[in-house]
């Protein structure tokens, strides 16, 4: 019999791999939303990918063995967690209408503030030492820094609606966390706690599509279908499920500073992609997150003697 992957008290090596990656790919993510929703309604296009990877989810677990049905005590939670996850996507896809994906990423990646406010008031080893808040104060202050140019040049009109709505999907990002330790969610596998987020979100986005008039239709460019196949297979499927498995086995706190990488990968793409210049900001933005990583990453010392 397979031996289960007991809990760990810090990140190792593939955590932090698994980490880079997902961010990596979070930070190329909002892009390619801005993207399709040139065409793509934003609601129509967010129920398409979840639908998508909700279908992809199901396939696996078949294959896997995985029971999503079964009665476990975790469906009130998990009907919870899926409301949550729902709210945080409707506000970036909506967001994204109404500011640069930039501005919105660093707003959504406050989410680690309300895991690391919210989480130990549950979970008493999450609790942060005066050390670690210094480094998630430094890896955030760092984002900024990255993005300060676009704050104080003159803003287009509106854009503050998707500002808000990026604060409001990092807080919701930071509230399906804090669920899913605290909750009957935590017990149940990777795989069906994702179902809850995905089979929920596939049920309300189109919900709300219909109530805003959004017109649905599959006549749409190539490029806003490659970018949903990506979103649905890469996003909505691998890396979320990924991130799910490591909640499960790692630190959330520890994971959550890690998502400050994100904003500087999508930054990055910009440079690499729309020739964007790289500025000493983002050079030392990046230097900043590092160090932030590291130290909310230390290790506590055993006692002596």
């Amino acid at each position: 019999m397979r031996r289960l992957m007991q809990r760990k008290s810090h990140l190792d090596s593939l955590a932090m791999t698994l980490l880079v990656a997902c961010c990596a790919f979070w930070g190329f993510q909002q892009i390619l939303i801005k993207l399709a929703s040139r065409d793509m309604p934003p609601l129509w296009q967010a129920s398409v990918r979840m639908a998508g990877a909700t279908a992809l989810l199901m396939l696996w677990c078949r294959w896997r063995g995985v029971r999503l049905f079964e009665r476990d005590g975790s469906l009130r939670a998990g009907l919870w967690v899926g409301l949550l996850f729902a709210a945080e996507f409707c506000m970036i896809y909506l967001g994204l209408q109404h500011t640069a994906a930039s501005r919105l990423t660093v707003f959504l990646y406050t989410s680690p503030f309300w895991v690391a406010l919210l989480l130990p008031l549950f979970v008493r080893a999450e609790r942060l030492r005066g050390l670690q808040w210094a480094g998630l104060a430094l890896a955030f202050g760092a984002v900024a820094l990255a993005f300060g140019e676009g704050f104080v040049h003159a803003s287009a009109p509106g854009q503050w609606r998707g500002d808000v709505m990026g604060l409001a999907a990092g807080m919701f990002w930071g509230l399906t966390t804090v669920a899913i330790r605290t909750t009957r969610v935590a017990q149940v596998s990777a795989e069906k706690s994702l179902f809850y987020q995905l089979g929920v979100t596939s049920l309300v986005c189109p919900l709300l599509s219909l109530a805003l008039g959004e017109r649905w239709g599959w006549d749409y460019s190539a490029l806003s279908w490659a970018s949903v196949a990506l979103q649905t297979v890469v996003g909505a499927f691998a890396s979320y499920l990924a991130w799910m498995w490591m909640l499960r086995h790692y630190p959330a706190t520890q994971m959550s500073s890690f998502t400050f990488l994100t904003p500087l990968f999508a930054l990055m793409f910009g440079v690499l992609l729309l020739d964007e210049p790289l500025s000493l900001r983002l050079l030392l933005a990046l230097a900043g997150v590092a160090i932030g990583i590291v130290l909310v990453n230390r290790r506590r010392t055993a006692p002596s003697g």
